[in-house]
């Protein structure tokens, strides 16, 4: 038997038995739609929580100023501690593991205004790597940049929705706030942020200005002194290295103001980099057990593959032996049932892909929580479940219909369906 026949064979064969290959399709093309969109969902939950989380900013600590709870030196238990400009000069020469170490200084009683409108916003100072750190996208204009920060310039970066408080309706780039009533001149506006976590509140609600015009014009106030800032944020080079970076950063803070390294109360530290890794592993534990699920799904559809490939072959033991009796070898009856599994199998997986992708797309159309990017699909996970769906329908073909071409056609003639 040419191919061309046998093709033409398997095909009316399958037409013929409509409603049964329809029913072995439905299930390969069910199991293989199950797990991709299971799989879709554990891979869209944990891509929309690491985008959040970044959102903060990429990999970074914060180091709060704290009070001692050990005993260092003679030195009493209880002293409250302040990061000051002096400790920067010795964080960044000890701190070998860490790409940034930079100051933030804040205040939140600032009267501020423009010829247009008067908001009730935080200001905030610091260097330029502060934009990298905390993700502060720019949408107008520029960030500050290091000119700007020594030479103290009056420049102001603002968030989105503090840029159409103070200038509703209008380009904010190049205008001048006032900043209890000293002149900045507004140099870019930040891009749109959605942001689900903070440590002194939302930026898109704040005024970023260089760290020089903000110790001068807005200092830290008592008990902090002229020379002390707010916070320190600390990236690491590399994520495997911030555990190391953290250690650095403790210790050099401890020598500058005599408390122990290992007291954490003294230098209290969100750690971003531990969070993320923490969340990475829980949305890996939900991803693998969506993944488990799916595979149930897919085992319990196999078996349900198997049962209907079975009975189908079983069926047509009178057909096998009539083919048998009219001259058709063995082999050529297995490789008529090997293309029917395999053609099956192909077009349910095929028909299984495109629904199961088809319905990811129509999905992400929609709109989306911010914790969740919509439903992710992989080529992996749908190539996994059309190959073991596949093999099970061929072997599930086979081995029937191997076991019926070996019998006597005789023995097969007489075979009653269902007897």
């Amino acid at each position: 038997m040419i191919l061309r026949d046998l093709i033409g064979d398997v095909l009316r064969t399958l037409w013929s038995h409509k409603l049964r290959t329809f029913l072995t399709m439905f299930g390969i093309a069910w199991g293989i739609v199950s797990i991709v969109l299971m799989t879709a969902a554990g891979e869209g939950l944990r891509k929309g929580q690491e985008t959040q989380a970044q959102t903060l900013g990429k990999d970074v600590m914060i180091v709060f100023h704290g009070r001692t709870s050990l005993q260092v030196g003679g030195t009493r238990a209880g002293r409250t501690v302040h990061w000051e400009d002096a400790d920067m000069a010795a964080i960044q020469a000890q701190t070998s593991d860490c790409q940034y170490t930079i100051p933030e200084l804040e205040q939140e009683d600032v009267r501020t205004h423009s010829n247009y409108n008067n908001a009730a916003l935080l200001v905030t100072g610091s260097q330029p790597p502060f934009q990298d750190i905390r993700s502060l996208g720019v949408g107008q204009g520029r960030f500050y940049d290091w000119d700007d920060t020594r030479e103290g310039r009056r420049v102001a970066f603002l968030g989105s929705d503090a840029a159409k408080q103070l200038f509703p309706g209008r380009n904010p780039v190049g205008e001048n706030i006032y900043l209890n009533d000293f002149p900045y001149t507004v140099i870019g506006v930040m891009e749109k942020k959605k942001q689900d976590s903070s440590y002194d509140g939302w930026d898109v609600n704040k005024i970023f200005i260089p760290f020089g015009a903000m110790r001068r014009d807005f200092p830290d106030k008592p008990p902090g002194t002229s020379t002390t800032f707010d916070q320190l944020l600390v990236t690491p080079k590399s994520y495997e290295q911030h555990e190391a970076c953290k250690r650095e950063v403790r210790v050099a803070l401890g020598q500058m103001h005599n408390f122990d390294p290992n007291d954490k109360e003294a230098c209290p530290i969100w750690d971003t980099v531990q969070e993320a890794k923490a969340f990475r592993q829980m949305t890996d534990g939900m991803k693998y057990f969506l993944g488990a699920v799916g595979v149930v799904t897919l085992f319990l559809g196999g078996l349900g593959v198997m049962n209907v490939m079975m009975v189908a072959v079983r069926e047509r033991t009178r057909e096998i032996g009539v083919r048998k009796a009219l001259g058709a070898p063995a082999q050529t009856i297995l490789k008529q049932f090997f293309f029917e599994a395999l053609l099956i199998a192909c077009l349910s997986g095929g028909i299984g892909l495109a629904i199961a992708f088809g319905l990811c797309f129509l999905v992400d159309l929609l709109p989306m929580p911010d914790f969740f990017a919509g439903l992710l699909p992989t080529w992996g996970s749908g190539l996994l479940a059309c190959g073991l769906l596949g093999t099970i329908a061929v072997l599930s073909a086979l081995y029937p219909a191997r076991k019926a071409a070996s019998i006597d056609p005789i023995e097969a003639l007489r075979f009653e369906a269902g007897g």
